[in-house]
């Protein structure tokens, strides 16, 4: 027996599998939460020092070579390399008590916490949707989303590098949707484009009227792109139940961060956490939730 026979006839095994393929998608998103940005942010320096004629530098004193591959991982307090058995997702971080083996110097919880979550969220795919394509497309969008998030908390940014990707992912797997049973990605053709068309045009819509009445910039750019990608993966008719429970979410946090953290009402506040949150939970769990709503208004003979 294959193992593609195996894990298709051991839905249990599926699971484990697609948790420890998270645990280790989620160690690389950890480089990319970090690197990405830092990597924009030298192109953005070197395109400027072209239009300026002023040289370029390297912000934060980054390695003239710097990339998702390059230099290899170190501590950031000894510069010591960390070895391949220092960097077993999850695992090395406990055995380790989350210092660095040489120095001695904290590591971040984020790290474990990333890793974590992907690797639930995976195994959480695997046991919803079943063995098959649509679970590992579903997982890929759940690794991008994750990615973005927490690149939007850190930095207010959701680059156009992973948000362009996965609309035109969500796009072209839409012509093999509609998604079998039990899954809900992909969609089918004409869903996935109105969702595309729909999802953007609709927040930038938004974003320009705040603008006309308030003066000020509600949301970016990367908030249009990303719900534009999470409505070509679930569908336009996925996008209000989407926008409604990411705009109540982030009104709560909002109001917590106000009255707890005595945080300012003009502090602004990333939305692409709680879009890739809501569009998550919407594709695991909205397709029955949105059919039995449409069915509700469907007319009876």
């Amino acid at each position: 027996m294959s193992v593609i026979q195996l894990l298709a006839a051991s839905p249990g095994l599926f699971v484990a599998t697609s948790v420890v393929l998270g645990l280790i998608v989620g160690s690389f998103l950890n480089v990319v939460i970090y690197r990405l940005p830092i990597m924009l942010e030298r192109e953005w320096r070197e395109q400027c020092a072209e239009v300026s004629g002023a040289p370029g530098n390297s912000p934060g004193g980054t390695p003239e070579r710097f990339n998702l591959m390059f230099p290899r991982s170190a501590c950031p307090s000894c510069s010591a390399p960390i070895t391949a058995l220092q960097n077993i997702p999850l695992l090395s971080w406990l055995l380790l008590k989350g210092r660095c083996a040489g120095c001695g110097a904290a590591i971040s919880i984020r790290y474990p916490i990333v890793e974590a979550l992907t690797g639930i969220l995976s195994g959480l795919v695997a046991w919803k949707i079943g063995f098959g394509w649509p679970a590992f497309a579903a997982m890929v969008l759940t690794w991008f989303l994750i990615a973005l998030a927490f690149i939007d908390v850190d930095h207010q940014l959701l680059p156009d590098s992973l948000t362009l990707p996965l609309l035109w992912i969500g796009l072209l797997l839409s012509l093999w949707g509609p998604a079998s049973a039990g899954a809900s990605v992909p969609v089918d053709v004409r869903s996935s484009l109105i969702g595309a068309m729909t999802g953007y045009v609709s927040l930038w819509s938004v974003y320009h009227l705040f603008r006309l009445l308030t003066g000020k910039e509600g949301m970016g750019y990367g908030d249009f792109k990303l719900f534009a990608a999470l409505g070509a993966w679930l569908g336009w008719h996925m996008l209000l139940p989407v926008i409604l429970i990411a705009a109540a979410v982030g009104a709560v946090v909002g109001i917590l961060m106000i009255t707890i953290r005595n945080q300012h009402r003009s502090t602004p506040i990333p939305f692409g956490p709680f879009l890739a949150g809501s569009g998550w939970l919407m594709m695991m769990f909205g397709q029955p939730l949105v059919g039995s709503y449409l069915a509700l208004l469907a007319p009876h003979p």
